[in-house]
């Protein structure tokens, strides 16, 4: 996800962010319409509404995260849209381990945020808009693992969402539209829509099935020192010693969360073929192909 990231940034400097989410977005659902070719039943107008807020949701925190590493550094705005997860671990169960969660991963953030506010107040609420996004995909993904084929969602749900955030391709790129006609462009619209969405999101499907919206929270832990690690590595930069400590806070806040509230796991199938509302076998299921 963060590789995809930070090879996203190096876009920026032809089309704006948004633009370059859109694109990823674009190329995530083509890849996912091609391997699973979602039948009727994922296109029902129940499970497409469910597909669709759930793809805004995703869509839109990309955007939200775009803008935000285009102002901020990749390690600093991952910590930052890491409270929507935090939020949501720590919502799950009241023991006063997770009140202290709640308030050690607000200091981090405090940390952050007095470190980046004077240099890029808007990369700071981009980052917590995204937040805001997070915390609602690992909502509704949690809703969409168990209300149908998960990953046939994703499918459907990245491509009307595509559709509907289309405009963001052609508003405030720094060089028009002539990048959108570079096959190297489009290229890698399509690697960081694998990167970035299929590969992840798909695995995170998988998880989700099997965790409970608390666990998969804390199990998400893992990605601020990710997208740290890769801001080093590829972008060579560097956080102070303040956004250190305030990327350590939120990791601890999450790790200190207790694992109330989560639901017993399910077995997962991501063939085509099959759904994964449960763990029965196919035959077992009334209606079943």
């Amino acid at each position: 996800m963060y590789v995809g990231a930070a090879l996203a940034v190096g876009l920026f400097d032809r089309l704006a962010p948004h633009a370059v989410a859109e694109l990823r977005l674009i190329g995530a659902a083509l890849v996912l319409l091609a391997w699973r070719r979602p039948g009727r039943a994922a296109w029902a107008p129940r499970r497409l509404l469910l597909a669709t807020v759930f793809g805004l949701a995703t869509a839109l925190m990309n955007v939200a995260y775009y803008e935000a590493i285009a102002r901020l550094p990749l390690g600093t705005a991952v910590a930052l849209e890491f409270c929507g997860p935090v939020l949501v671990a720590a919502l799950a169960s009241r023991r006063p381990r997770d009140v202290a969660a709640v308030v050690l991963a607000a200091g981090g953030v405090a940390l952050i945020a007095d470190v980046r506010w004077s240099g890029s107040p808007s990369g700071v609420l981009w980052a917590l808009a995204a937040a805001a996004m997070w915390a609602a995909y690992v909502l509704l993904g949690k809703r969409v693992a168990r209300g149908g084929n998960g990953i046939d969602e994703l499918a459907v749900g990245f491509t009307t969402a595509a559709v509907i955030l289309s405009p963001l391709l052609f508003t405030g790129g720094v060089g028009g539209l002539a990048p959108l006609a570079e096959p190297s462009v489009l290229a890698l619209a399509v690697g960081l829509g694998v990167l970035s969405s299929v590969i992840p999101y798909v695995l995170d499907q998988i998880v989700l099935r099997r965790v409970g919206q608390a666990r998969f929270a804390v199990l998400l832990a893992l990605l601020p020192v990710t997208g740290t690690i890769v801001g080093f590595v590829v972008l060579g930069q560097i956080p102070g010693a303040l956004e250190v400590g305030g990327i350590a806070a939120v990791i601890a806040a999450v790790a200190l969360r207790s694992r109330d509230g989560d639901e017993p796991p399910a077995t997962v199938d991501v063939s085509p073929s099959r759904s994964v509302t449960d763990d029965r076998p196919a035959h077992g299921r009334p209606g079943a192909a």
